[in-house]
């Protein structure tokens, strides 16, 4: 193979590329409580991990691949691999790429490597896989590709809307009381990412009108229509993910949508009920940062 690109399981891929030998997903560990954990790869049970989720006091956590498994990954015939990582806000998953890739190159010939941080999570990393495809088939240099993805990657756009608040209150990040507030009077937050980090960008009463809110902060935050790729991921909420591709396409044109269904890291993040949507210039032209600096960020804890 000319390349190869390796994920953590926090990326969704596309139904047709899941047994593309271009591509390898490195699982990550979920665990919930003390009875529940489960490898993120193809024997992932969402339906179950929910019901565990749901049924315990404690946060569900994450435990990111370790650096052999990364490695491994390197050891191939391709001639550029490629690494995407959700976060490193999120997750130790990024450096411990970074380790693998120091750990195959100490011990093999030299091999073009590029580890990167998605700054994003879900379909934000299948927003960069998709285009080091089209990079690739372009047969463009590594440092060429590397260059443009690094760009690319800077100019992804995240948004999320939460169904329920109880996993931020798990995880400590949210008191008791703001939590049961927000549950009586059913406020759903709209966040961002901005750099990797998470921040809120408003919040409705409803999750009618929390959706409505999140397709208008999307459009608003590209300066121009058309050249774009919208992914959308749902947690287990595919009518409302199809309602905010509708909103969405309502005022602006696409090169590439697509929707999907988040398998075990997203189905952590978003929970039951959670929409992602990212959205990507086609071209790789600069997209001025609209996120309000302002707003501060809700702190993470990596995995």
């Amino acid at each position: 193979m000319q390349y190869k690109i390796v994920v953590d399981s926090c990326c969704e891929l596309p139904e047709e590329y899941l047994q593309d030998p271009r591509f390898q997903r490195i699982p990550l560990t979920l665990e919930v409580g003390g009875d529940y954990r489960t490898l993120d790869d193809d024997s992932f049970d969402q339906k179950a991990f929910l019901q565990a989720v749901a049924s315990s006091p404690e946060c569900p956590r994450s435990a990111c691949p370790s650096p052999a498994l990364y490695a491994e990954a390197c050891d191939c015939d391709a001639e550029h691999v490629y690494i995407i990582t959700l976060s490193s806000h999120l997750s130790g998953s990024y450096n411990s790429a970074v380790l693998g890739r120091d750990l195959y190159l100490e011990e093999h010939e030299h091999k073009d490597i590029f580890v990167i941080d998605s700054e994003s999570a879900s379909c934000g990393e299948t927003q960069i896989a998709m285009k080091l495809m089209e990079l690739e088939a372009q047969g463009l240099s590594f440092e060429e590709i590397t260059r443009k993805i690094s760009n690319y990657r800077s100019n992804i756009r995240t948004f999320f809307v939460l169904d329920s608040l109880e996993a931020l209150r798990k995880n400590g990040r949210l008191s008791a009381v703001k939590a049961l507030v927000a549950s009586t009077l059913s406020i759903k937050p709209i966040m961002a990412g901005c750099k990797g980090i998470i921040i809120q960008k408003a919040q409705c009463i409803g999750m009618k009108k929390a959706l409505s809110k999140l397709a208008e902060e999307v459009v608003a935050a590209v300066p121009r229509a058309g050249g774009y790729s919208l992914m959308i991921t749902h947690c287990n909420a595919p009518e409302r993910a199809e309602q905010v591709r509708r909103m969405i396409q309502e005022k602006m044109e696409f090169v590439r949508v697509s929707i999907m269904d988040t398998r075990g890291v997203s189905s952590l993040y978003a929970s039951d009920g959670g929409v992602i949507v990212t959205i990507a210039a086609n071209l790789l032209d600069s997209v001025s940062d609209l996120m309000n600096p302002n707003v501060a960020a809700i702190p993470v804890r990596n995995s």
